[in-house]
């Protein structure tokens, strides 16, 4: 049987004669007052500086936010105001929870775009220090980890260089073998107008020792590791796996991060080594049969012009794109929040990113390289 409500049920306030500008509320400040607490706040005098609700002897959510608004909208600290010693949990919870609000919809304009190029630069700028921090901590439990090698995984680590590297090895090999002919094909379609066609060997030669073997190896990893170890390590932390390993006094960054690491920095060179045979036989191939060059005379013009450091500027940035493909993946897979949403989001983010990073390494350490004279 509803409870018929009373003159002293309703919201209300009064001033506080021994404070000036404060207000001591009292009655009930729920939803079903919804009309009269709205009321009672408009009313409050403009010099308001703050407000005492241990007089109030009902209060929910509704009245937490009608007051949290209030205060806000006057510029009142909301620290400073005083409750009752059983509605302080109810407060605290709903000041945690009072920004968590659909976002505006998105506005138009020259302004509107400078504000979310901004925003973006910001959030791109925060990402890139925090992978920063990472690599920092993830550097200095590599060195601990040497001190004491009894902290190193070895099951782990050899499981990650099966994944990470046997299993790749059909689809680099035949990637590459393709971009290979492909570029020969190229190659030679401009060539032939200069009767230079045998210059396809040097073309194929340098573009895959130098550049495109790496390049494509670790943009193949990008998409394929990085995005694995971002759902790998995502999906623990949503099942709360990754505060389980802590509560047992392990390190998860030993445990999951790094094995993941070494066994991308130690199979990425090779993969590199396999992509740049399955170029040069790519080449070879289309040399021989699409070219009219005969594999003999393809073989010796690329032992003529081949030179090894070549081969060493496109094995060097191997162990680099490695490392950074690998830091990025785990460090979006611990960034997830707990939901299948987050998971999702920070997979896509982690190969958008370590695909970027790739990218954008390997042409300054081109441009590096050829101010060098490799």
């Amino acid at each position: 049987m509803p409870v018929t409500p009373t003159p002293a049920d309703t919201p209300r306030f009064s001033t506080d004669p021994a404070r000036p500008g404060w207000l001591r509320l009292s009655g009930r400040w729920t939803l079903n007052y919804a009309r009269d607490v709205g009321l009672a706040l408009q009313s409050a005098p403009e010099d308001t500086a703050g407000f005492d609700a241990r007089g109030v002897t009902r209060l929910d959510s509704l009245g937490v936010l009608q007051l949290l608004r209030f205060a806000r909208r006057r510029g009142i600290d909301f620290d400073i105001c005083q409750f009752a010693e059983d509605h302080r949990a109810l407060v605290a919870a709903i000041e945690d929870v009072a920004d968590d609000r659909p976002e505006r919809k998105r506005g138009y304009g020259v302004a509107e775009a400078l504000a979310r190029l901004g925003r973006a630069v910001h959030r791109n700028w925060n990402e890139l220090l925090a992978l920063l921090g990472f690599f920092g901590e993830v550097l200095v439990k590599l060195v601990r980890m040497f001190r004491q090698p009894r902290r190193f995984r070895p099951t782990a680590t050899v499981h990650h260089m099966e994944q990470v590297g046997l299993d790749a090895v059909p689809l680099v090999a035949l990637l590459c073998f393709l971009v290979g002919a492909v570029i020969a094909f190229l190659g030679a379609n401009i060539l032939r107008d200069f009767g230079a066609t045998i210059f396809v060997v040097e073309l194929v030669s340098i573009s895959f020792l130098r550049e495109f073997a790496v390049l494509l190896t670790s943009i193949i990893l990008a998409g394929r590791t990085a995005s694995a170890f971002t759902a790998q390590i995502g999906a623990m932390v949503s099942r709360e796996e990754v505060d389980a390993i802590r509560t047992l006094g392990l390190d998860p960054v030993d445990l999951l991060v790094i094995p993941r690491v070494l066994a991308l920095v130690v199979m990425l060179p090779l993969l590199t080594f396999v992509a740049m045979i399955a170029g040069l036989l790519g080449g070879l191939t289309v040399g021989a049969y699409g070219l009219d060059i005969p594999p003999p005379q393809y073989l010796a013009r690329m032992h003529e012009t081949m030179e090894f450091r070549h081969f060493l500027v496109g094995l060097v940035k191997a162990p680099v794109f490695a490392v950074m493909i690998a830091l990025i993946g785990c460090l979006e897979g611990l960034q997830v929040e707990g939901t299948a949403q987050s998971v999702g989001e920070r997979t896509t983010s982690s190969v958008v990113q370590a695909i970027s990073m790739v990218i954008v390494v390997d042409a300054f350490a081109a441009i590096w390289f050829m101010q060098v004279g490799l």
